[in-house]
């Protein structure tokens, strides 16, 4: 039987450099990492997912690796890194790590031999042209930041492919010697305990890049031989997608069980912020019902931010700039002409009723949830750093200096705590909300809480309930008999919610924004506070 933990998985998300401090200079460390662990465990959290922390010249954030096979001498040692495991495994907690294998740094080793000469090893580990291809500068992913997907080598002669910013060369997976690679590194980092990998930027990994090798012309035959190897040297890992697709091709990335585990859904995300921004659950509503369910032993994860910007490209204009309107007005708040650089507090205005709102649809979805850290306790953006880096300022620990992240002074940090504000670390951080009953990070944890004990969400079948209300989303959940129901208003006014499920006779709420938690019967409405929420367990309807 599979361990298909990652069903009932509650993961966070979190950059060791900005995460705690221990040595005091200014960058956050593994040693850090595993003295907050117990916040972690406070919160519920059963999966780590680690962005990168491999040796890099961190021009994008750790993304560009120039050694697969270490830390990063900022973040402590490969021993560090083993004895955060070992505080992780004592917490009951999983780990998972970035894999960034599209591409690496142009400083990498491989690269630097291969740009040496037409004859070195590595020269077809990456995508090279003797001549200048044709419209370099389409399916740029950072408009108005990178200026082209190809670049000229002088010592190279040549042009490579980089479908990033122009320091991360693609790797050219369609060479053998590249994916046996692959599966070299994820064996090592098997070997020390990690639970899987967060794949990064899947759908350029697939794409055609240069001649297509012999005997394997399928793009998504890498991802079955990461996934075959992966299960064979670690039972029970799972691999996490960033593909930012939309559903008729989910299955090519899920197949029958063999290929990946779990795919971020950018495409509910998006029509789910749409709905925040009209007060209207009929955009959620239509992406649930067009969502496919995952082939095999798949799981859609969904999340509310991350590390990047909030992409918005696959809705209309006129529904872009909907959300733009409302959560990202200024000129500042916005991103490649597609997205918002903010953090969800900052987009929500500090709303608490509204923030937690969106944390219950979160752990409310069909799927696995992913939070990014800080968000847990409202943090801020910081507007004055560049492109995404205004969202991945330090963790806001205390209202001491620098909010309890590092002794260093303010012109060492990695990143400029958020100081100033209504979100600044004085008033917003871990410290005051562990003592205040009924703060946001309080309520996130009584939803984790209540998540991880309701399976049914993580492996039921969920049905869309139509309620005749577009402005209340309702969602049941059937797995072993057993059903849960959960209710959410998108609106400021109070709701009165019938609800008819047949052979149902009584409600036992799990969760509610507001109210006792007191059964009531089945032909009593729901009802809800302005942005109110409720997860009920039906009664009386087995057989």
């Amino acid at each position: 039987m599979p361990n298909l933990w990652y069903k009932n998985a509650v993961i966070y998300c979190l950059d060791v450099e900005t995460f705690m401090d221990s040595n005091g200079d200014g960058v956050g460390d593994f040693a850090g990492l595993a003295h907050r662990l117990d916040h972690l465990e406070r919160l519920g959290v059963t999966c780590i997912w680690l962005t990168p922390f491999y040796p890099s010249p961190n021009r994008d954030n750790g993304y560009d690796v120039t050694d697969y096979y270490n830390v990063d001498p900022r973040y402590g040692t490969l021993g560090d890194f083993v004895e955060f495991m070992h505080a992780a495994d004592d917490r009951g907690m999983r780990v998972i790590i970035d894999l960034v294998v599209n591409h690496t740094s142009i400083d990498h080793p491989w690269f630097q031999s291969a740009r040496s000469s037409p004859d070195s090893p590595y020269r077809d580990w990456y995508v090279w042209s003797k001549t200048k291809p044709a419209n370099i500068t389409d399916g740029v992913v950072f408009p108005g930041v990178q200026k082209s997907i190809w670049s000229r080598d002088r010592k190279a002669k040549a042009w490579y492919l980089h479908r990033f910013y122009s320091h991360q060369a693609d790797l050219n997976v369609r060479t053998p010697a590249v994916r046996e690679e692959i599966l070299r590194i994820m064996g090592f980092w098997l070997a020390l305990g990690v639970s899987g990998f967060r794949i990064d930027a899947v759908p350029f990994l697939v794409e055609p890049k240069g001649p297509a090798s012999e005997g394997n012309p399928d793009p998504y035959a890498i991802l079955s031989e990461m996934h075959d190897f992966m299960s064979w040297r670690k039972a029970g890992a799972a691999m996490l997608a960033e593909a930012n697709i939309t559903y008729d091709v989910a299955n090519a990335y899920f197949g029958a069980g063999e290929r990946m585990s779990m795919i971020f859904d950018f495409l509910l995300n998006q029509y789910l912020f749409l709905s925040l921004a009209r007060r209207s659950a009929a955009p959620l509503r239509r992406a649930l019902k067009d969502r496919p369910m995952p082939g095999g032993m798949g799981q859609w994860a969904t999340f509310l931010r991350n590390h990047d910007e909030i992409d918005l490209a696959r809705l209309s204009r006129q529904e872009r700039e909907e959300c733009y309107a409302a959560f990202g007005p200024k000129p500042d708040m916005q991103l490649y002409g597609r997205g918002l650089r903010r953090r969800l507090a900052g987009m929500l205005d500090g709303d608490e009723a509204r923030l937690k709102l969106a944390f219950s649809l979160l752990f409310a979805m069909p799927g696995t949830p992913v939070l990014w850290f800080g968000d847990e306790i409202g943090m801020g953006e910081n507007l004055s750093l560049p492109e995404r880096n205004a969202v991945r300022t330090p963790m806001q620990w205390s209202d001491e200096r620098n909010g309890g992240f590092s002794s260093a002074s303010a012109d060492e940090l990695i990143h400029p705590m958020q100081a100033n504000g209504r979100f600044g670390y004085k008033q917003v951080n871990v410290s005051e909300q562990v003592r205040r009953p009924g703060s946001l990070m309080h309520v996130v944890a009584a939803m984790i809480g209540t998540r991880r004990s309701t399976p049914e969400i993580g492996w039921g079948e969920p049905q869309l309930i139509d309620v005749g209300n577009d402005d209340i989303l309702v969602v049941s959940y059937l797995w072993r008999e057993n059903r849960v129901i959960t209710v959410h208003n998108f609106t400021q006014d109070k709701v009165r919610v019938p609800l008819k499920v047949e052979g149902v006779t009584r409600y036992m709420p799990l969760l509610m924004s507001s109210a006792p938690l007191a059964p009531f019967a089945a032909n009593e409405p729901t009802e809800l506070p302005p942005f109110g929420y409720c997860w009920l367990r039906c009664e009386g309807e087995r057989r």
